[in-house]
């Protein structure tokens, strides 16, 4: 069994500085794709970087498998404003042990979570589970296909529809 080696001075984990930045560099990328930067979320991607969606054919989903920094970057910041105009809420935390969010419609029900798989300072995997039989033990579950349809008739930022 691999544990993390223990600094004889302190006592931690000499891998907690490692668990930090993975957490800084989540932070920076859900503000990255809550604003809809793709440059900075390029910057943030492993080149070879893979989006993973499970849907499992009952909520809408990128495609099964985004491949390539410029490419994930691009989907992203195409659903960027899906979420802000839907009034959805990322909410950053860890899932799995790993970092991620919880994305919740503007009520507070659960319509998606991503986990990042971090390597190197970059996020090399991104895992999407929008299929609600999984994501049910969170909490109650949005209804991801009329949140998607709202959030596609919502107004969008800077027209004026008075």
């Amino acid at each position: 069994m691999n544990r993390p080696a223990r600094c004889r001075e302190s006592g931690r984990s000499r891998f907690e500085a490692d668990r930090t930045e993975r957490e800084r560099l989540a932070e920076r990328f859900f503000d990255a794709f809550r604003d809809g930067h793709v440059d900075a979320l390029a910057e943030l991607l492993a080149a070879d970087v893979r989006m993973i969606g499970d849907s499992g054919g009952r909520a809408p989903r990128f495609e099964r498998v985004v491949v390539g920094a410029g490419h994930v970057a691009r989907t992203l910041a195409a659903f960027a404003p899906l979420v802000v105009r839907g009034g959805g809420v990322v909410e950053p935390r860890r899932l799995n042990g790993r970092p991620g969010a919880i994305f919740r419609d503007r009520d507070g029900l659960v319509l998606s979570t991503w986990v990042l798989d971090v390597l190197d300072g970059r996020i090399r995997t991104i895992h999407t589970v929008n299929n609600p039989d999984k994501l049910s033990h969170i909490g109650p579950v949005a209804d991801a296909w009329a949140a998607l349809r709202e959030a596609n008739q919502a107004p969008r930022q800077g027209n004026s529809n008075r």
